[in-house]
């Protein structure tokens, strides 16, 4: 009969190592599960075969006999948004803290069908962690589904024998993440729907409206004011030269992909963002509080420095942020304190470099960079709220130019007509 030789944690996190004889890996699995432990690898001892080569699948694929095309199709798996990692989380912490094993936890969250993570992810989970797998290396197999955040959050959680605590610490994480975003695209909708409804009045009153007064115009013997015929002039191109204002604005629109997509050209529209007008402001607190929310949170759960720099840097998405990071992690592999690149870098806030110099001198980084989270998740607030009512006005006070110039260029040309009457 076959040996496997396992390593697995008991409940109070302490690592057990054994061999048991046993028909296959499931029936080891089940065998360890039965004992109390927490399985973390299954490793065939005869053969030496690690539980990472996964057997080949008996029957018939009938995917495989698709196009290649369809089969990438059919594979591909949408990226949730976090409030759905939120929910899938806080399930599967749920079960597991009932006193499920993981095996029987992962087949009933296929049941459960959180919205935006397919059944088909939590069985193929299922299978891996039967096969021996831990359920870190299981996720690595899903990169869609789950970024490298998330494994190496579950690997410290097997690792510490908390995978529970680990799984509502993660589940917490997203939801403050996916509140920051509902709040930031609540403050946007207002300006966003104003600005829409204006281009489509402008257009409507340029392709159809205007038209009509030009022909009023050209019945009498006036001489047209300047505003009138500049908006004569836009009317002429909106109505006959509309698709050169198309292939125009196609060619800005690819054109700026072009530039956002270039090192140089991401990395200046960044270091705009975070400079602009009342926009700004909004930008740099987001990213701070990304910055240590995402550091902090890795620590805390036990994730090694270094690694949990490198996730921070591919987790944010301005370039200015990964540079600093990056230059931040060189310097702590060089022997450097955590405060003193950030310092060292003049991006970020001294209140964090000096936050974070007093959690490392107190033995308590991964806190202190929590609390400085909280702060910055509070100040967005206030910042979201302040943006949205200084936009209103702003965009009001616009689009009050706009309407007044067309009413200007309108009536200029009627004064002088009755005028002239008289």
């Amino acid at each position: 009969m076959p040996q496997f030789s396992y390593k697995a944690r008991k409940r109070s996190g302490e690592l057990v190592e054994g061999v048991l004889e046993v028909p296959d890996r499931s029936a080891a699995l089940a065998q360890i599960q039965r004992s109390g432990l927490f399985p973390i690898s299954v490793t065939d001892a005869k053969a030496g075969a690690a539980a990472d080569g996964k057997p080949a699948a008996k029957g018939i694929n009938l995917i495989s006999f698709l196009p290649p095309a369809m089969q990438a199709q059919m594979s591909q798996k949408r990226k949730p948004n976090l409030q759905e990692l939120a929910t899938f989380t806080t399930q599967l912490a749920n079960l597991l803290q009932s006193g499920m094993p993981l095996t029987v936890a992962l087949n009933s969250m296929a049941h459960l069908q959180t919205k935006g993570i397919p059944a088909e992810v939590s069985r193929e989970l299922k299978q891996e962690v039967t096969e021996g797998r831990s359920l870190s290396d299981a996720m690595t197999r899903q990169p869609r589904i789950f970024s490298d955040l998330y494994v190496n959050m579950v690997r410290a959680g097997e690792t510490s024998g908390s995978l529970v605590s680990v799984l509502r610490r993660m589940a917490t994480h997203f939801q403050q993440f996916a509140t920051v975003q509902a709040k930031f695209k609540s403050a946007m909708i207002y300006p966003v729907m104003v600005i829409a409804v204006g281009i489509l009045l402008v257009t409507f009153f340029m392709t159809v409206m205007m038209p009509k007064f030009i022909e009023i115009f050209n019945g009498f013997n006036i001489e047209l004011p300047l505003p009138t015929r500049m908006l004569v002039a836009i009317s002429y191109i909106f109505t006959n030269y509309w698709w050169l204002m198309g292939g125009v604005a196609l060619a800005v629109v690819v054109l700026f992909k072009r530039f956002q997509s270039s090192p140089a050209g991401g990395r200046k529209l960044d270091e705009w963002r975070m400079k602009a007008p009342i926009f700004g402001n909004v930008v740099k607190i987001n990213l701070f509080g990304q910055f240590a929310r995402t550091l902090g949170t890795l620590l805390q759960n036990g994730v090694p420095v270094l690694t949990a720099l490198k996730i921070t840097e591919q987790v944010m998405s301005n370039s200015l942020i990964k540079e600093a990071i990056a230059k931040t992690r060189e310097a702590v592999t060089d022997g450097k304190t955590l405060a003193q690149p950030l310092a060292q870098s003049k991006l970020f806030p001294q209140l964090m470099v000096d936050l974070v110099r007093i959690g490392e001198e107190t033995g308590d980084v991964p806190g202190a960079l929590n609390n400085l989270a909280d702060t910055y998740e509070g100040e967005l607030e206030i910042a979201l709220r302040v943006m949205s009512d200084m936009i209103g006005p702003v965009l009001i006070i616009v689009m009050s130019v706009v309407v007044g110039f067309l009413l200007l260029s309108i009536f200029l040309p009627l004064f002088r007509l009755i005028s002239s009457i008289h």
